[in-house]
């Protein structure tokens, strides 16, 4: 505990004293940077109803996200037992048509994940757990008539009852559905609690296993369907009371029953976004306590950055900043409440995080406790160089997702976060525009991302094993052609597998393919006259330039 002490005095004196930029490394490349992006009453998304301007503005709000170096958008996709998306289960929620119920012309659930994934970004779906809206509302009521026995009513308000199986099984049946039936990367339990206004909650362990077993359920159900959908809650801030510092009576273990780090500790949960929308000593000793207890899940601490509004409580944009330093020097990455206080720039929030505090994309780190399995690399990677830009093309194995790298030097560091230029992939091609100001020649590297973030090695625009070394009377070091009319594979490049030979002139156009000899040689006593390009291709397809010869009438 004195350990803990010590840490925690020095890192705040860092987070007090220290400027943007001084005291952490800026250039993460694994850092979850997320958004909560909230559909009821349209308080983030959508501001219309017509369909068309719908997706207009979600897309606009994902390039702002984007431009920030976001890559995480929790989507608000149960509401109050009402859905953004066509569920077997429940009705679409009013924000959608104006009208709760009404089915919308489109899906919008499908529609987001399609733009976040364009723009590499994950998008977990944010289903709200116990509370299903006003009783009388349009969702309590169509769920009292189905479930009767699952509903409880309190004040004016319905809520889901956490003390009966039923209600555990029926939400693992909603975070089933929407993981079979789209491409998601994640499903995110939110006010997955007893409500601070159920007065009789009796024995607290009960009372906590009945909010573990909800969470149970759902792992159980969605892992079974994709293994790779990351489980998270967020819990209350604050966990519990820590050495030194009082929760103040507001904590997710002892008040509202939720034993997250439990969750952690068993493995139901790949991820925690603890909503700690507090400032100073309410913030940092609690934020470590969840770190300290991670069982080496992703902890990911929930930024109240909506206090920042003036109508609120007119916080300072570097309450802010000196917890997001804080938790990047955890390895936590960040979370933002809300999506739209955000984008507005209150308070310049948005320009910190775009220009200076996440300057180049970052990676969600990879579950490997899931999975920890290096994905094949991809191959034939081609480059073609025009006077405004570089196209790229090349294959890999179904499912695979990709990142792409580029730098002046080589051999490109793709540990180093600068170097990312796109990320999570799903096309096999980009092309780069060329900077005004580019004066050298740029180097790319791509690698495979598997949907656990497992990264594979890079392939390169260039070869970093295989070099074109000739000198001036076209001896090479990668092959010698030989007065038999035959060339021939030097020793320092034998023991690549090389299957094909193919010869092409200096326009890239094919002249001829050999198969390898025994004796590592091809016949080209057959070429006409000129200059050939060599090229070997192995058994995966994957092309290396070795180099070029002159075929003279003499040869």
């Amino acid at each position: 505990m004195k350990k803990t002490r010590y840490l925690l005095t020095i890192l705040l004196l860092l987070c007090t004293l220290g400027t943007v930029g001084s005291v952490v490394d800026p250039q993460k490349k694994h850092e979850v940077r997320a958004v909560w992006l909230t559909t009821i009453g349209g308080l983030d998304w959508p501001h219309t109803y017509n369909a068309e301007r719908q997706r207009q503005e979600l897309c606009d709000i994902l390039d702002k996200l984007k431009a920030a170096n976001i890559n995480t958008v929790l989507l608000q996709t149960r509401v109050r037992a009402t859905t953004i998306y066509p569920s077997d289960y429940e009705p679409y929620d009013g924000c959608i048509t104006g009208t709760p119920g009404r089915q919308a012309t489109y899906d919008p659930l499908a529609f987001a994940i399609e733009e976040c994934h364009k723009r590499g970004m994950e998008l977990h779906c944010w289903m709200v757990a116990i509370p299903i809206g006003r009783w009388n509302g349009y969702g309590c009521r169509q769920l009292r008539k189905k479930h009767p026995e699952m509903v409880k009513k309190i004040g004016d308000e319905g809520f889901m009852n956490p003390e009966k199986q039923a209600t555990a099984d029926y939400i693992a049946d909603l975070c089933a559905e929407v993981a079979s039936r789209y491409d998601i990367d994640g499903v995110h339990l939110d006010y997955i609690r007893y409500p601070e206004t159920w007065k009789k909650i009796g024995n607290r362990n009960a009372a906590r296993n009945n909010i573990t077993r909800i969470v149970r359920t759902v792992h159980e159900r969605v892992k079974c369907i994709k293994k790779w959908i990351k489980i998270s809650c967020s819990p209350i801030g604050k966990y519990d009371d820590v050495t030194r510092y009082n929760s103040n009576g507001w904590n997710a273990y002892s008040i509202c029953c939720q034993d997250a780090q439990l969750w952690m500790q068993e493995g139901i949960v790949d991820m925690i976004f603890p909503m700690m929308y507090f400032r100073n000593n309410n913030f940092y000793p609690f934020a470590l306590d969840w770190k300290e207890n991670s069982n080496g899940r992703t902890v990911v601490p929930g930024l109240g950055i909506y206090f920042l509004s003036p109508s609120e409580k007119n916080w300072q944009l570097s309450d802010i900043t000196r917890e997001m330093e804080f938790a990047r020097a955890q390895d936590m990455g960040f979370v933002m409440f809300r999506s739209k206080f955000f984008t507005d720039d209150t308070k310049g929030i948005y320009d910190f995080v775009k220009d200076q505090f996440c300057p180049y994309p970052a990676l969600v780190p990879p579950m490997k406790w899931e999975c920890s399995d290096t994905p094949d690399m991809p191959y034939g990677l081609e480059t073609t160089v025009s006077e405004t830009r570089t196209d790229l093309t090349w294959k890999g194995r179904e499912g695979l997702l990709y990142n792409v790298y580029a730098s002046m030097q080589k051999p490109v560091d793709i540990s180093d976060a600068r170097n990312l230029i796109a990320t999570n992939m799903r096309n096999r091609s980009i092309s780069v525009a060329k900077g005004n100001t580019q004066q050298s020649e740029t180097f790319f590297a791509v690698t495979s991302v598997d949907r656990f973030g497992n990264e594979s090695k890079p392939i390169y625009s260039y070869d970093d094993r295989l070099t074109d070394t000739t000198n001036a009377s076209f001896k090479l070091t990668m092959f010698s052609v030989g007065d038999n009319g035959k060339l021939y594979l030097n020793e320092n490049i034998k023991q690549i597998d090389i299957q094909y030979i193919i010869i092409t002139n200096l326009n890239n156009q094919i002249i001829a393919t050999r198969r390898i000899g025994n004796d590592m040689s091809i016949d080209i006593s057959q070429l006409k006259e000129g200059t050939y390009m060599v090229r070997s291709v192995n058994k995966k397809g994957v092309s290396h330039r070795l180099g070029w010869f002159m075929k003279r009438l003499s040869d």
